[in-house]
């Protein structure tokens, strides 16, 4: 395998996350002239069509960790009420020689946590209260260290963005799926039934072809980066023995995540929905995972 210097790695995010941002556009654009054509928009249609591309990008680049916290009811956590959750960041943040970032709480059984934010100076961790119950002090600094990785490495600016991108393409999905139903159903249009069938065909093609080029770049990323951020959190807190325990207990909990979303999943250190068809898997498998971890040497 290439080895690759840190700003190698960081600069490559950077590149993949304006990659990304372009191939969504496409499809935005593509389904999105689909509305326009259908509904007659003309020339005006067009423009505002990509107006509102140019304008969803910019918010999902400036405000993605917002959309994201938001969008599982994060809330900050109180230095007074965690202060041993503070204290660990704090000392790993030290040690991976990055700010202090905010720290977030979600009331959520499941033991989990996520890091997000566009740079190391604009980034949030969030852990649930499940995992706080869960895991002891070296354990929660395995997992603090493993989103502390992914903050360093800039991996959060490419998956907080994929999270936002990818809420919307399976919100216009749906808009699609009910447009076209509502449409050939007795809608009062002027079309005829060879236009109907031509308008069904293509926006099932978009509908369905859009969400699943969307994740299967999202797995890919995704599954990549959570080696890496093992292994960079291990070596930060030179223990790779606390975050293969962690993951340990993490898998062991069976029940899947209420506030998690298909867009949100590949976020968090563990699928908060347990294990699915590998091909759009987010996450490597944990018995892998820990089986990497407890094969670093760590000088």
């Amino acid at each position: 395998m290439e080895r690759k210097t840190l700003y190698e790695l960081q600069a490559e995010n950077v590149r993949k996350t304006y990659l990304f941002m372009m191939i969504f556009s496409l499809i935005l654009f593509a389904i999105g002239y689909f509305f326009v054509w259908y509904f007659n928009g003309g020339t005006f249609g067009i423009i505002l069509l990509v107006a509102f591309i140019f304008l969803y990008n910019w918010i999902a680049y400036e405000n993605s960790d917002k959309i994201a916290l938001a969008s599982v009811n994060a809330r900050l956590a109180s230095e007074n009420e965690y202060y041993v959750l503070h204290n660990v960041v704090e000392e790993v943040a030290i040690a991976a020689g990055v700010p202090k970032p905010k720290v977030y709480i979600m009331d959520e059984q499941q033991p989990n946590a996520f890091a997000t934010g566009k740079d190391p100076n604009h980034a949030a961790i969030c852990v649930t209260t499940g995992l706080l119950s869960m895991v002891n002090r070296e354990e929660l600094q395995g997992v603090i260290s493993h989103e502390m990785a992914h903050i360093r490495n800039r991996d959060i600016l490419l998956m907080t963005v994929i999270g936002v991108v990818v809420g919307l393409v399976l919100i216009l999905r749906d808009i699609l799926f009910r447009s076209m139903w509502w449409g050939v159903g007795g809608r009062k249009r002027e079309r005829d039934n060879e236009g109907s069938v031509i308008i069904l065909i293509v926006g099932l093609i978009l509908s369905i072809l859009a969400p699943i080029i969307v994740a299967l770049i999202r797995a890919a990323v995704s599954r990549q980066r959570e080696f890496l951020a093992d292994a960079t959190g291990a070596y930060i807190i030179r223990d790779p023995e606390a975050l293969a325990s962690a993951l340990e207990k993490i898998g062991s909990y069976g029940k899947p995540m209420r506030a998690a979303s298909q867009a949100t999943a590949h976020m968090f250190i563990s699928n908060p929905f347990g294990n699915i068809n590998q091909l759009f898997a987010t996450h490597p498998p944990i018995e892998e995972r820990v089986r990497r971890l407890r094969a670093l040497v760590i000088k």
